[in-house]
């Protein structure tokens, strides 16, 4: 399953205000904010992540599926521009 990075981003900054309203009145101390944002941050990095792995996985599987038809359309632009390359 796919992970939803757009879901992901938007509980990072929904959280990140609230961290910033705490701090605002009083509830959270500076340096209580640094490791709350640092634990955010690495919460949507490890969500990037494993975005970008589900991406490449995804696509393995799909150039595997399709290795035919993406040589024979990669070997029919090649000879089309050795074609115009050699008119021109």
């Amino acid at each position: 399953m796919l992970t939803d990075l757009t879901s992901a981003t938007r509980d990072y900054w929904r959280k990140l205000d609230a961290v910033e309203a705490a701090y605002q009145s009083g509830e959270l101390s500076l340096q209580a904010v640094d490791a709350e944002v640092k634990q955010l941050m690495a919460e949507l990095g490890a969500a990037r992540r494993q975005a970008f792995k589900d991406f490449w996985v995804t696509l393995q599987v799909f150039v595997g599926q399709q290795r035919e038809a993406i040589a024979g359309t990669a070997a029919i632009m090649v000879l089309t521009y050795y074609w115009m390359a050699t008119i021109a």
